[in-house]
Formats: C-alpha cells, structure tokens, sequence
C-alpha cells in the first residue's frame, strides 16, 4: 500500500525539515552532534543543519564561567574553625569531553571546587591561610585544573574571597597582635639602649686620651646647667681638673 503525498504537502513537509534542521551557533558556541545516539561531531559557529529525529545537538558556550564557591566550614591544621568562600573561573576547551565524560559539567566543577578548597585549606595553619593567599589561590588552581581536564575543562584562577572567624578568634587575634607590637617596642627601646650605651663607651674612650677635652666637656656642662632656673646649683669638679689650673692643694 504506497501513500501519494501531494506536492503542496511534500513541499510543506520538506520546508518544516529545513526550518527544524538549521540552527545558528554563536561565535562562542559549539554544537555537539549526535547520530542515532552516537557522538558525529563537534559543528560551529555560524549555520548548521541537524537532521530531525536522526542527529540531536547539545549546545555548549565557550565564554570563560565565573562560578562562586559557596562558604566552606574548614578545619585548619592548628584546629581552627574559618568559613571561606571564593571564585573560580574556568571555560570549556574540549566540547565533546565536556558533554560526553560527564554530566552537567558546571555542577561537577563546582562540587569539585568545594571539595579541593576544603582538603587544600585544611593542610595549612590559619597564620598561613591569612599571609599566604596567593599561594593557596596557585594550589588550589593547579589541582582543579588537574582534576577537570579530564572534562574538558580549564580552570584559569581561583581566588579566595573572603575567610569568616568567629568573634572568640577575632578577640584573639586582636590579643595576639597587641602582644606582637609591644614585643617589637620593647625590642625597638633596647637596642636603642645598647647603641646609647656603645656611643658612650666610645666617647669615653675619646675623652680619656685628651684631659683638656674633659675640662671642656665640663665646661660646657656647666653652662648648660647654668641657664636653667634652678637656684642652686651643685657641680663636682675632678681634684686632677683643679689642679691643673693651680687652684687644689698642694699634695703632701
């Protein structure tokens, strides 16, 4: 039994082929074909045709995914409590891989992110988490990237946004930082101290090898004491000093 198509309805029927069959592609996207349930191949940009109920098409935007990483209850290696939240972005490099190795390529980055960030934060000190950023934004990055190119994916930057203490730690710090500057003063005020003390070794010194030098040094002393306010005004002299200007007693 054969069934006569009209042409009008022939007509018709190829023009509702054509229209379901060509789709454009964006500059940034790709198209994966597949014929009857088997990989053809990756088509794009521009115009395509996809052949109704033999080829299906999984599009796929290769524009660079900036992708948050919801806040991470973390554990640090000296047994503090931080949640850390930060970004990832990463683009799709391999559209077959992305479609065919795994599903909802987006979702599995991002449980993997969360996962990389909590084993790698977890190895370090919180001194290091806060000091050392861009470090840790380098290692996470390389072992995302590691983990999804597999998928097709790269991940090109993670970047930690932002680390939330609790307020007993935040107190803690604080204390811990005062201590820290108090500590660097009384260092600062010391070594002040020995090189007073140096110049005066070295003055001495000096002074001890001229006597005229310390007869002036006295001097000079005494002139600054005198113009000051005070009433009475106590001054020792060295017996070797009066002597030497004829004014001591005489030895016996």
């Amino acid at each position: 039994m054969f069934i006569n198509f009209s042409p009008v309805l022939l007509v018709i029927l190829i023009g509702v082929i054509l229209v379901t069959g060509i789709k454009i592609l964006r500059e940034y996207e790709r198209g994966v074909v597949f014929m009857l349930g088997r990989f053809y191949k990756v088509k794009g940009p521009g115009l395509i045709f996809v052949i109704p109920a033999i080829q299906q098409m999984v599009k796929v935007d290769l524009r660079t995914i900036v992708m948050d990483v919801p806040s991470q209850d973390i554990i640090s290696r000296d047994n503090v409590s931080v949640k850390v939240s930060a970004i990832v972005f990463f683009r799709v490099i391999d559209p077959e891989r992305a479609v065919i190795q795994v599903e909802q390529f987006y979702n599995a980055t991002s449980q993997m992110a969360q996962t990389t960030l909590r084993s790698v934060l977890g190895q370090h000190e919180l001194d290091e988490m806060l000091a050392e950023r861009d470090r840790l934004n380098a290692d996470i990055q390389t072992i995302l990237d590691q983990q999804t190119e597999a998928w097709g994916i790269k991940v090109s930057n993670v970047e930690i946004k932002q680390m939330d203490l609790n307020e007993t730690m935040i107190r803690a710090i604080a204390r811990q930082a005062e201590a820290e500057r108090e500590r660097r003063a009384k260092v600062i005020h010391a070594e002040g101290e020995l090189q007073a003390s140096q110049k005066l070794v070295e003055a001495a010194q000096i002074l001890a090898q001229s006597p005229s030098a310390i007869q002036l040094r006295y001097l000079q002393t005494l002139t600054e004491i005198a113009g000051d306010k005070s009433n009475t005004i106590v001054f020792p002299l060295p017996m070797d000093m009066l002597e030497s200007i004829g004014i001591g007693a005489k030895r016996e």
